[in-house]
């Protein structure tokens, strides 16, 4: 009989130091400096239909006031999301991913979006578009 809420003891094997320099530099060209990447554990429920919670093998970092955490969910499988808050929860639009690298990738990506979106610039519009995303705030002339 298994406990509700109570963490899996079925190892998922911790991430590789392989896994560990991928991700070192991945951040090294994101930040074009060395990132501390810390080593935790999540506990997640992996499968729907089960209460039962899973310890996951999971790196966290800091950066430009941000937090991060990518979880290994099984091998080769891979979650990921980025905080502010509790309050400010963001993930990439996908359950899991086969390839760290793509994982860790496209969460920076999202990111960076994000911390564009919240400065107020707003890249990739055309002039057309530029109206209809702000209220007529005038925001002088284009520069090229």
């Amino acid at each position: 009989m298994t406990i509700p809420n109570t963490p899996n003891t079925s190892p998922i094997s911790d991430f590789s130091d392989s896994d560990r320099q991928l991700l070192g530099q991945i951040l090294f060209e994101r930040y074009a400096r060395l990132v501390s990447i810390q080593s935790a554990d999540a506990e997640l429920q992996l499968d729907p239909q089960q209460e039962t919670l899973t310890l996951c093998p999971t790196l966290y970092w800091e950066e430009r006031g941000a937090n991060f955490v990518v979880i290994k969910i099984s091998d080769n499988r891979f979650r990921c999301q980025f905080f502010y808050s509790d309050q400010e929860q963001f993930g990439t639009g996908r359950e899991f991913y086969d390839n760290l690298g793509d994982c860790v990738v496209t969460m920076l990506q999202v990111q960076a979006d994000h911390e564009r979106a919240q400065k107020g610039v707003l890249s990739g519009m055309t002039a057309k578009e530029l109206p209809k995303a702000v209220d007529d705030d005038y925001f002088g002339p284009l520069i090229i």
